[in-house]
């Protein structure tokens, strides 16, 4: 795989002495497209399969991905794969090595804790914001879209874990904090919040979801619903801080 320069700053780490490979029999479909338009479409498909793929640790921290197997498991040529990987690097996910190739990025305790530094006060004001535009509704106005939407992911979350899909409520968990932002309006927030979103969605699927923490997640709908800005932030606060405190026991042990 050609050189990279070594994307923006990602709150993972470089990994150790891992060099583990992941040899590759892959079962997604499709194919390779002939035109720019159609590299371009497969290279974004390829960026979110590998993501996937990390976050659901089919290709574990530390493990180098070669570019020609993730290809063949694809079923794509080598240049949107290429491309994948460079986007995945510049988003953290992926780190290159020293000579050539990609590996999967390895967490250090650090990496959590700047991470959640940086969640913690950007999913506080989504909260607010969330309610502060349902209590903006006209009594009698239909409630907006985004509520329903917030609502359905708890739903789903609820239902992955009495069935204990764990992959498919940490989507919908992610998902939740996604549509509370969505439902703040604030385009800056959004876009701050996106880069921060497969990272997130990396370490919740790292950890056990305790039940206290789903209630939170009831709570922190309740008061954006009724419209009670302070309470929601301080229900997501209160959320956030134990979130970090399960990550860094599950993950490092912490106390």
């Amino acid at each position: 795989m050609p050189a990279a320069s070594r994307g923006g700053p990602g709150v993972f780490s470089r990994g150790r002495d891992e060099r583990r490979t992941v040899r590759v029999a892959g079962r997604t479909t499709g194919a390779a497209g002939s035109d720019a338009g159609g590299r371009t479409s497969l290279g974004a498909r390829a960026r979110e399969e590998v993501r996937q793929r990390i976050v659901d640790r089919r290709y574990p921290m530390g493990a180098r991905l070669v570019e020609r197997e993730v290809a063949e498991e694809l079923r794509m040529s080598r240049v949107p794969v290429r491309e994948a990987l460079r986007a995945l690097v510049a988003e953290g996910l992926l780190e290159l090595l020293p000579h050539s190739g990609v590996r999967v990025r390895s967490l250090e305790r650090t990496d959590v804790r700047h991470l959640y530094e940086v969640w913690e006060p950007l999913a506080v004001q989504a909260s607010r914001l969330a309610a502060r535009r349902i209590a903006g509704c006209a009594p009698g106005e239909p409630e907006p879209e985004g509520l329903g939407a917030l609502r359905a992911c708890l739903e789903r979350a609820e239902s992955a874990a009495v069935e204990t899909e764990g992959t498919r409520e940490v989507a919908a968990h992610t998902a939740f904090h996604e549509e509370i932002v969505a439902l703040g309006g604030n385009p800056l927030l959004a876009r701050m919040m996106e880069q921060l979103s497969w990272q997130l969605q990396l370490v919740f699927g790292m950890r056990a979801e305790p039940a206290h923490m789903r209630a939170q997640h009831r709570d922190i709908y309740r008061h954006i619903a009724a419209g009670d800005e302070e309470p929601a932030a301080a229900s997501t606060l209160i959320h956030v801080r134990d979130s970090r405190a399960v990550a860094l026991r599950s993950l490092f042990g912490d106390a």
